[in-house]
């Protein structure tokens, strides 16, 4: 099994490109957002490799970090999510846009991806919200915690208003859960609203 390809550009298509590592071309299927990243012909190149072995052919999809090919993995556990999905959905939003469409039960983000429908982005939100924590650091697990608190509507009344009158003033809405949840770090579960407003326009400010 291929894990990882190290070499240079050989192609890049419009789906696919090929490494050369040591005279050998390794083609390999990518996302928009991995392909964008690579750079041109004869550059260097690291990509982190899916293998699937199938009767009739080995395919490898290649992505920029292992995060993205954890979320490829996982993707392919909802109902309905193939590989050519979920390379849609990675080469559409980031990590950290696919872990707050999660967190916030956002569907309608997930179905900006082509080929994901309603349903799909649905079951994608409903049926991840317990798992993508995996790969999180510390920090990113409690912030997804708290924003998957405020996407399912348990989050606390200073939480849920301050979320609120963020948004209020323009910004996303997963944007200021992620300010709140830093708010509530730093002033603690029992602050009040106008507290955490107070800290979260103060780390969206930096």
């Amino acid at each position: 099994m291929i894990g990882k390809l190290k070499g240079t550009v050989d192609e890049i298509g419009e789906d696919h490109v090929v490494v050369d590592v040591h005279g050998v071309g390794y083609v390999a299927f990518c996302g928009a957002r991995t392909l964008s990243a690579l750079g041109g012909v004869g550059e260097a190149a690291i990509l982190f490799i899916e293998t699937y072995v199938r009767e009739d052919m080995i395919r490898l999809y290649g992505f920029a970090t292992e995060a993205e090919r954890g979320w490829f993995r996982l993707l392919q556990n909802v109902q309905g999510v193939g590989a050519k999905v979920a390379l849609a959905v990675i080469g559409t939003l980031s990590t950290d846009d696919l872990a707050n469409a999660v967190a916030l039960q956002d569907k309608a983000m997930v179905a900006r991806a082509p080929g994901v429908g309603p349903k799909v982005a649905a079951r994608i939100v409903a049926e991840l919200k317990d798992k993508t924590p995996a790969f999180s650091g510390a920090a990113e697990i409690e912030s997804f915690g708290l924003k998957r608190e405020i996407g399912q509507g348990v989050a606390s009344a200073p939480i849920a208003d301050a979320v609120s009158a963020l948004a209020n003033l323009g910004y996303a809405r997963d944007q200021a859960a992620g300010a709140v949840a830093v708010a509530v770090k730093e002033g603690g579960e029992g602050a009040s609203s106008a507290t955490l407003i107070r800290l979260a326009l103060k780390a969206l400010s930096r």
